[in-house]
Order: structure tokens, then C-alpha cells, then sequence
């Protein structure tokens, strides 16, 4: 039975793509930072399929000691899948424990810091996904990342940079393992929390914006096909397969964020 690992599987594209692996007769790993949310997702996945194997563990992104706590537990698996889908966008500037920024530090480091674990215990001709953003043909990164303070905060912008930094390492990754499939997956924009602003117009955009845009379903379909291909270093997009862009391969960055780690 393939074993598949989806961060934030309680999320509105997570638990459609737990229900999908499901479906595919995978074991699920569901990876998230609320056991009891899981738990009721888990329970209500099993109801529609009494035969789905789905394991929730406990996974925050934030805390190093929670990732090697979480890849330890998986130690003696062979894993198939690894579907990084979790990630945030701070409404306001805030930092971790750690003093990074929320958005770095989630979608960046935590998503890098989990990956460079788990690929020693991946099967080899396993696939790593990466879910990034339609931001980041926006997005500004550097090497100062980790100096991102209140004045530099933006909601939208530090996102992106994010999500951008991510884009590089998995780029970076894909090149040091060639025994992996390992893709990128942009969803659009999907109505889930993500797309929440926490400002005033919130509500309009509830009623004028959500229905017309994609629904978490269609959303994680992107990240669906890249699980099930055997291509490397594409970027996939709704229904489509693209070649990574030229810009982002030759950038010095990809190499530049390796060595600088995190």
C-alpha cells in the first residue's frame, strides 16, 4: 500500500486531497498542527469510505523539534508521497519562537526543514510536492530573508517572497535528487481561509469575490496530478504541465539559498 504524507490535510485543499489519496487505496498520513480537527475529518472520511486508512499525527511547521519528532515517527516507512501543502499568510506581522517571521517561517523554513527529512526515507521514484502561488511572479527574495521585521511586512508581498523561496529550494532539490520526482503545483485562487484579508471589506469580498473563484476541490487538482506523475522539476498548474520558467532555473538564488540553509 503506497504511503502518502499531506501537511495540513484539515485545510480546505488537504482534506479534499486526503480524501482523494484515500480513494487511490493510499495509507494517509494526515500531518497537521489540530489532532482533534483530524480526528473529526478522519471520522467523517470514513463514513464516505470505511475502508480508507488514514493516520493523523501531530505536525507543526514552526517548531524544528516538531518536525524531527514528526519525521522520527515515520522512521522504518517507505514513503511514497510527500504533498507539502501547509502554509499560512500572516493578516499582521508576527514571529515564531524562533524570531521569524510567520510566513518565512511556515512556508520557507518549515516546508524546507521537513523536506530535507523526509527525503532520506523516501522510496526511490517517490514524489515530493510542493505547493506554491500564483504570487510569486510577484514575489522579491533574497538572502536577507530571515531580517524581514514590521517595516518590510506586507501581507501579500511577504507571502509571496515566501512561497517564491520555496520555489527556489524545491528547483535546488530537484536537482540533488534525481532519484525523486519532485514538482511544484500553483492552485489559483481557491476559496479557503488563505484568501481572507482580516480587514473591514472581508465581507464583500465574501459575496462578490469567493463565488467566482475556485473551489478547494479544483483547487488541489494541480497538486493531485503532480503526486501521480513521473516528471521532474515542472511546474504544474490547474490541468496543465509547464516547464519550470527560465528565470527562476538560472537564478543565483536557487543555489545562494541552498548553501545559506536554513
Amino acid at each position: 500500500m503506497p504511503i502518502v504524507v499531506i501537511t495540513g490535510a484539515t485545510g480546505g485543499m488537504g482534506s479534499e486531497a486526503t480524501r482523494a489519496k484515500a480513494r487511490e487505496g493510499c495509507r494517509v498520513i494526515m500531518a497537521c498542527n489540530d489532532l482533534k480537527k483530524a480526528e473529526e475529518l478522519r471520522a467523517k472520511i470514513l463514513e464516505e469510505q470505511p475502508d480508507a486508512d488514514l493516520v493523523p499525527m501531530y505536525l507543526e511547521l514552526t517548531s524544528l523539534a516538531s518536525i524531527q519528532q514528526f519525521v522520527g515517527q515515520l522512521k522504518g516507512m517507505q514513503i511514497d508521497a510527500l504533498f507539502c501543502n501547509a502554509g499560512v499568510k500572516a493578516h499582521r506581522f508576527t514571529t515564531t519562537e524562533e524570531g521569524v517571521e510567520l510566513d518565512y517561517a511556515t512556508n520557507y523554513m518549515g516546508n524546507r526543514r521537513l523536506a530535507d527529512l523526509m527525503v532520506p526515507i523516501m522510496k526511490p521514484g517517490g514524489c515530493v510536492v510542493f505547493m506554491v502561488s500564483v504570487s510569486i511572479k510577484v514575489g522579491h527574495v533574497d538572502l536577507n530573508w530571515k531580517e524581514c521585521d514590521k517595516r518590510h511586512f506586507g501581507q501579500v508581498s511577504t507571502y509571496a517572497n515566501s512561497k517564491l523561496a520555496l520555489t527556489y529550494y524545491a528547483i535546488a532539490l530537484a536537482r540533488k535528487h534525481p532519484e525523486l520526482h519532485i514538482n511544484v503545483a500553483d492552485p489559483g485562487i481557491v476559496n479557503t481561509d488563505m484568501i481572507t484579508m482580516g480587514r473591514w471589506y472581508d465581507p464583500l469580498a465574501d459575496i462578490f469575490f469567493r463565488p467566482f473563484i475556485k473551489t478547494p476541490k479544483q483547487g488541489v487538482y494541480a497538486g493531485l496530478q503532480a503526486m501521480n506523475t513521473q516528471v521532474t522539476m515542472k511546474y504544474f498548474v490547474g490541468k496543465k504541465i509547464k516547464d519550470m520558467p527560465k528565470k527562476l532555473l538560472e537564478s543565483p538564488l536557487v543555489d545562494q539559498l541552498w548553501e545559506q540553509g536554513v
